[in-house]
């Protein structure tokens, strides 16, 4: 297949990328930088910069990936959150442009999303039939992209908004999550029943190609694991698998002051259900936390 990913070069723009040309795949990268690539069957192609027609380019292609926005990990300032929202819109735009100028539309358009559109609870279960939360900062601007995203489908593209949960891997949120436990200072973060609904990043992207081979799907998927887990049970499950203790509290209050209005991410969450990925007869390599965490350290 001859693919095309905005964002392909970030934390899973990197690994699809890897993984899907391992597998066969020709994978065109949409970046605002002329560069040549090392990788075999990928090359870059420019776009968003002023003069570039990537469109040229991308005849023929049978799936488009949009994972492209900026990081969520800085502090939720008031103009960085503007730029967070802005980023997506943006760049999302630009693919139906490019798109809609395509004679040949691709067959599927995957783009990115998250399970914090769902809102954070400690009691409900939320599965892609659940209505979004609107209630915090990011659930709003996850619902602003997928609504953005949902016109590419009006193109007669076939449209899967991939809602991602906590990404683990070399990079994302798991190195400064264990970081504590590494310094023998790991503990309970916040209350510790807070849910985190987390998958391993080698099953998002295994999903992410199912998802653009199964002509059936479309809609919302869940990228998580079938078992969540709540903060507490997270931390002493990184203890077990680092030989570390598991002992000092990070206090909410703590981080509410050092991370702001961004300290939701830590000490609020969902419990969120990969429902159509199982119904579709996805099976993930890592279900269980344990074997995530040991596979993902023991090069470590």
């Amino acid at each position: 297949m001859k693919i095309a990913i905005a964002g392909g070069t970030g934390f899973v723009g990197n690994e699809l990328t890897d993984y899907l040309a391992e597998n066969g795949n020709e994978v065109l990268i949409l970046t605002r930088s002329k560069k040549e690539s090392d990788k075999s069957g990928v090359r870059f192609v420019e776009w968003m910069t002023d003069g570039a027609a990537p469109e040229k380019e991308l005849e023929g292609i049978d799936a488009f990936i949009n994972l492209a926005g900026k990081s969520i990990n800085d502090r939720w300032t008031e103009e960085n959150k503007k730029e967070i929202v802005e980023s997506r819109i943006k760049t999302t735009r630009e693919v139906y442009r490019i798109i809609d100028s395509l004679q040949k539309k691709p067959e599927v358009h995957v783009n990115a999303s998250a399970v914090g559109i769902y809102g954070t609870s400690e009691t409900e279960t939320f599965t892609e039939e659940s209505a979004p939360g609107a209630t915090d900062f990011l659930s709003e601007t996850v619902m602003k992209w997928e609504q953005e995203a949902a016109e590419i489908g009006k193109l007669g593209v076939r449209t899967v908004f991939v809602r991602f949960g906590i990404i683990l891997g070399d990079k994302g949120a798991l190195p400064a999550i264990l970081l504590p436990y590494k310094l023998f200072a790991g503990g309970t973060v916040g209350s510790g029943t807070q849910w985190m609904s987390w998958v391993h990043i080698h099953d998002v992207v295994r999903l992410i190609h199912f998802l653009i081979k199964d002509s059936t799907i479309e809609g919302p998927v869940n990228a998580v694991s079938p078992n969540p887990v709540q903060m507490k049970e997270f931390g002493k499950t990184a203890a077990k698998v680092m030989n570390r203790p598991h002992w000092i509290p990070a206090p909410g209050f703590a981080l509410k002051l050092a991370l702001g209005e961004r300290s939701i991410l830590v000490l609020e969450g969902q419990r969120v259900i990969p429902k159509a990925a199982a119904e579709n007869g996805f099976t993930f390599t890592f279900p269980i936390l344990e074997d995530a965490l040991s596979d993902l350290l023991k090069s470590k």
